[in-house]
């Protein structure tokens, strides 16, 4: 059987970008997603994650074990926005709303997943994020995106410098803010956590 399918390796230029603010085409990815608001830290958001990665490595073994292509589970990404764009500024993190994505590669069907969800239904691990996930087509086409290593909380220069970028080019941001988590923040001490920024710009 060949390698493993990674996302990663496939597309190095939306992974392991330049630290400097530049412009990128991002293909149409397919994505398990669920939709939430508040803090990070909040019980919705961590619940999130863990529907997401149960799902996606519980699809990746029953793949393997059918002797089909096994994949790299893809990094934990995430798009943010508000209602009042200040409510980050001021991190009045109760009113900022995300939705959380893994990317899906292209031989993973809607069928393996819901056979995945029912096989954790079956030992019962299904919780209500897994039952408001769902898959969705995202196709951002242009962008501006820079590598951010630091803290989460110190990405507001990163985002200004990317803002400056685009203005410099002619363009203006559009879309959500999207972060790509390279980092496992719990092995990984902020100083050092890797975060991919996107913005789609028009």
């Amino acid at each position: 059987m060949a390698g493993k399918i990674d996302i990663k390796k496939q597309y190095r230029q939306l992974f392991a970008p330049k630290r400097e603010a530049h412009l990128v085409e991002v293909p149409q990815f397919r994505y398990l997603m669920i939709d939430g608001e508040g803090s990070p830290q909040g019980e919705a958001f961590q619940d999130a994650i863990g529907a997401l990665y149960s799902t996606a490595y519980t699809t990746k073994f029953r793949l393997k074990a059918a002797g089909r292509a096994d994949f790299v589970v893809p990094p934990l990404e995430a798009l943010w926005w508000a209602d009042d764009e200040s409510a980050f500024d001021e991190n009045r993190r109760d009113e900022w709303q995300w939705t959380l994505m893994l990317i899906q590669p292209d031989h993973v069907s809607e069928e393996d997943i819901a056979d995945a969800l029912g096989e954790l239904d079956k030992k019962g691990k299904i919780t209500t994020a897994h039952r408001n996930m769902r898959t969705e087509q995202l196709e951002e086409r242009r962008a501006v995106q820079c590598l951010h290593i630091g803290p989460y909380d110190s990405m507001g220069g990163a985002i200004s410098t990317m803002q400056s970028f685009a203005e410099s080019n002619g363009l203006e941001l559009a879309g959500k803010h999207h972060d790509v988590y390279l980092s496992d923040p719990r092995r990984t001490v902020p100083g050092k956590l890797k975060t991919v920024l996107r913005r789609p710009v028009r």
